[in-house]
């Protein structure tokens, strides 16, 4: 049986997580140690999930056995540093490099992903070439490529333009648990001068009419702390905060899509 590997950025790691606990399935799970790893290897010991480190370096000697193994199914787990965000055309050379080496070892890739500035709206094209032996699948719902991990967790495409209909009137940031973990870093935020960078964001929101985030409750409690750092974001930037429902199941569906085309049932 195959060797599925989950391409991901970090900002998606609980919705990985929530893939591999509730599929039994899996025999195996393997987490690359490329120094992205540490905050989503922790939630797999908190979820009580057992897995085993494998170096970027040694990836063909370290899948070879689970891949060619034809009585177990196992999942290898990628984490996409984070900052790349900031530069879509940078994250499309590093991930379209990683999928050309990871392909390798993988029987599929499914990337946890969207359009993301629309950089990857033909990656699954781009990876025919691969045929069978490695299909790649990218996060969509039932009419196309979701366009951000924000689409994915409202439900898909409809959904999000609806979200973003409905709070036209001003500016709203909307945070998953782990956007609100990470939107220090996401906006980078010099950890050594904050009120700089939080003085020029305060500025860019009175421009652009930001006055309200929205918490999505995605149904997962992977993240710790998700209404405080929500709140402490509103605080700083006199915010009002809102709350709106998620769901899993562009991610359900897309995992078990691309397994049943891997492995068959």
């Amino acid at each position: 049986m195959p060797l599925l590997t989950i391409l991901s950025c970090k900002i998606l790691q609980d919705e990985v997580v929530h893939i591999l606990e509730n599929d039994p399935s899996v025999d195996e799970i393997l987490v690359v140690a490329n120094g992205q790893e540490n905050d989503f290897t922790s939630k797999l010991q908190k979820a009580g999930l057992r897995y085993k480190l494998v170096s970027p370096d040694r990836l063909s000697v370290d899948t070879e056995s689970y891949k060619n193994d034809p009585n177990s199914y196992s999942v290898m787990v990628y984490m996409v540093e984070l900052a790349l965000h900031e530069f879509p055309k940078i994250l499309k050379t590093e991930v379209y490099k990683l999928l050309e080496g990871l392909s390798k070892y993988s029987s599929g890739v499914l990337l946890f992903y969207g359009l993301c500035g629309n950089v990857f709206d033909k990656i699954e094209t781009d990876f025919e070439h691969l045929g069978t032996s490695c299909p790649v699948r990218i996060l969509r719902d039932d009419a196309r490529i979701i366009d951000d991990c924000v689409g994915a967790t409202l439900g898909g495409c409809s959904e999000y333009l609806s979200t973003l209909k409905k709070f036209s009137d001003q500016g709203t940031f909307l945070f998953t648990p782990m956007f609100a973990h990470a939107w220090r870093e996401i906006m980078r935020v010099d950890p050594e001068k904050p009120e700089k960078t939080i003085k020029m964001l305060r500025k860019v929101n009175e421009i652009t009419g930001y006055k309200r985030v929205a918490k999505i409750r995605t149904g997962l409690s992977h993240t710790d702390n998700f209404d405080e750092k929500v709140a402490e974001f509103a605080e700083i930037f006199d915010f009002e905060v809102l709350e709106i429902e998620g769901c899993q199941n562009i991610f359900e569906n897309c995992y078990t899509s691309i397994k049943k085309e891997i492995v068959g049932c």
